[in-house]
C-alpha cells in the first residue's frame, strides 16, 4: 500500500481567494490548446478566429461541464439547491458534458467564420489529452474520483476513501486519456487529418474505450451507484464508443461515396 501523500489542494491562500490545482489545471491546458491551434491554424489566415477559439472553448468546456453534471449526476440535489449549480468552486464537472459543450461551441464558431466544424475539431482533438492529463493529476492531488478497494501493492489510502488502499484510478485515467491518448493522435494526425472527421471521431471512440474498462476500477458516484452493474461513466462510454465507430467508418468512407 502506499501512503497518499495529502498534497494540498490550494497552492495559494491571499485571504480569501485560494489558488487551487484544479483550477491551474483548467489554465494550463487552455493556453497549451491555444498555443497548439495558434500554430496549427495559423494557415488559415483568419482575423480574430484565435480568440474566438479560446472564448468559446473555455466557455464550452465550463458551461458544458457543470451542466452535464448537473443534469446527468445530481439532478436531484440542484433541484433543492438551485443556487449551488453556479459553485463550479465546490466540484462537479462531467467531461462528457464539456465535450458536447465545446462541440457545441465549435460547431457555433464554425458557423460564425464559415469555416467546416471538423477544421477545428479534428486539431482541437490533438491538444485535448494534455488537458485531460492535468485535469486527472488534479483529482489525484484534491483526494476525489479515487478507485475501487484493491490489495495491489500500488493501491494509495485516499483519506476521504476511508484510509483503505484503493485503485489510483485518476493516475490510470491520467496515463491512458492523458499520454497514451495523446501519443496516439500525434501519430495519427498528419496521416489522417485530410480525412475531414476521422481525427475527431477516433479520439470520441478511444477516450470511449480507455475509460469504460478504467471505470472498473473506480468507485462508482455514491448518489447514483451501479446501474445494471456498471458506472453511469461507463453507459456514457459506451454510447460514445457506438457513435463514434458508426461516424469513422462513415467519415472513413466519405470520399468513396461522393
Amino acid at each position: 500500500m502506499i501512503k497518499y501523500p495529502n498534497i494540498n489542494p490550494n497552492i495559494i491562500t491571499i485571504g480569501g481567494l485560494h489558488l487551487r490545482w484544479y483550477g491551474l489545471a483548467y489554465a494550463l491546458g487552455f493556453v497549451a490548446g491555444y498555443a497548439y491551434l495558434n500554430r496549427r491554424l495559423k494557415k488559415l489566415n483568419i482575423k480574430g478566429l484565435m480568440d474566438d477559439v479560446l472564448l468559446y472553448a473555455v466557455l464550452g468546456v465550463i458551461l458544458g461541464g457543470r451542466l452535464g453534471y448537473v443534469l446527468i449526476y445530481n439532478l436531484g440535489y440542484y433541484i433543492k439547491h438551485p443556487q449551488e449549480i453556479l459553485y463550479i468552486w465546490h466540484g462537479g464537472m462531467s467531461f462528457h458534458g464539456g465535450l458536447v459543450g465545446v462541440a457545441i461551441a465549435g460547431l457555433l464558431l464554425s458557423k460564425k467564420y464559415n469555416i467546416d466544424f471538423y477544421t477545428l475539431a479534428d486539431e482541437a482533438v490533438v491538444v485535448a489529452p494534455i488537458g485531460l492529463f492535468l485535469g486527472r493529476i488534479a483529482n489525484f492531488i484534491n483526494d476525489e474520483l479515487w478507485g475501487r478497494p484493491t490489495d495491489l501493492p500500488w493501491g494509495v489510502a485516499f483519506p476521504s476513501g476511508g484510509f483503505i488502499p484503493r485503485h489510483p484510478s485518476q493516475l490510470y485515467e491520467a496515463f491512458f486519456e492523458g499520454v497514451v491518448l495523446f501519443s496516439i493522435m500525434i501519430f495519427f494526425r498528419d496521416r489522417l487529418i485530410e480525412k475531414k472527421g476521422v481525427m475527431f471521431w477516433l479520439f470520441v471512440f478511444l477516450y470511449g474505450f480507455f475509460r469504460f474498462f478504467i471505470e472498473f476500477t473506480r468507485e462508482p458516484d455514491p448518489q447514483i451507484g451501479f446501474i445494471w452493474k456498471l458506472t453511469m461513466g461507463q453507459w456514457l462510454c459506451l454510447s460514445m464508443i457506438v457513435v463514434s465507430a458508426i461516424e469513422l467508418y462513415r467519415r472513413w468512407n466519405y470520399d468513396k461515396h461522393r
